[in-house]
């Protein structure tokens, strides 16, 4: 199995949280700081040297997302040039020389569930390469998790699929999809929320994942099941009961926007790490 060189992004549902907003613009357009949700993931892909990114987007939201990695917008860059501001440019250029991007629309014949995005990029992947999957909405901070999985798969070239953990506190396990281990990090089940105190671990899943072809057996339009949906981690988990799928801890801090709150959480983070008004929010703040 070749090791990946592509990467399947995520963001096809319609965000009903975020209504009204979500009805003109894609969650993963959201803004973190001056960069939307979803080149923060583009960005995790690319330090780990993907060459190919696949994202699967809603019909409304395809033109968004084509005229956002290849839109020049000339006629702002003249605007600049004449202003003499060229240098604000700059991040407009580094957008343009991303590597492939290719925005495709989920399959409407396909049934709800994250599953369904993955399985409608299904013709881009050959049957000899790993990939990653990643959904738009979880954020990695402070590390690559796409490179972390590609090293991981260096070392077990033999893996059904890998996927990334984060520890979370006991005390909100019931929030979360939690891992249950085997022997030499490998994965036994994903137990769905479990109630406080009977969790096999304190390990949450989330949407970073490096997966062979093989999943596609598993992500079938008859194999729904929870809310009569077609979901990723059930096809994982059937994969490790017929071979080795391994755990991988984050290096990062892991954080999720899919729903307003969490999203504030993690803009205000990557705000405060990487803007030169931090102290002018934080004064705010404390003000309060």
């Amino acid at each position: 199995m070749r090791k990946p060189t592509k990467a399947i992004i995520t963001d096809a549902g319609y965000a009903s949280r975020y209504l009204p907003i979500a009805k003109t613009i894609p969650k993963g357009m959201l803004p973190i700081g001056n960069r939307p949700i979803m080149q923060l993931v583009v960005e995790e892909c690319i330090a780990a040297d993907i060459k190919e990114i696949i994202i699967v987007a809603t019909p409304e939201g395809k033109p968004i997302y084509e005229d956002y990695f290849n839109n020049a917008v000339n006629h702002i860059r003249k605007q600049l040039r004449a202003q003499g501001k060229d240098k604000r440019y700059d991040v407009v250029r580094e957008v343009l020389d991303f590597p492939k991007i290719r925005i495709i629309v989920q399959d409407p014949a396909l049934p709800y569930g994250n599953g369904s995005p993955i399985v409608s990029a299904r013709d881009y992947i050959a049957d000899d390469e790993a990939f990653i999957a990643i959904y738009s909405d979880d954020v990695v901070f402070d590390a690559s998790d796409t490179l972390d999985l590609c090293k991981a798969f260096e070392k077990h070239p033999d893996a059904k699929a890998i996927i990334m953990g984060q520890e979370v506190s006991p005390d909100v396990v019931d929030k979360y999809g939690i891992i249950s281990l085997k022997k030499g990090n490998r994965l036994d089940n994903i137990v769905e929320k479990p109630a406080i105190g009977q969790a096999p671990s304190n390990l949450a899943s989330y949407g970073r994942y490096l997966l062979t072809p093989e999943v596609f057996e598993y992500l079938k339009p008859n194999m729904t099941s929870l809310d009569d949906e077609l979901w990723t981690v059930d096809a994982i988990t059937k994969m490790a009961a017929q071979g080795d799928v391994y755990v991988v801890k984050t290096k990062g801090q892991w954080m999720t926007t899919g729903d307003p709150k969490n999203y504030f959480m993690a803009h205000l983070k990557y705000v405060l790490e990487n803007e030169n008004y931090t102290d002018a929010i934080r004064k705010m703040v404390n003000d309060k």
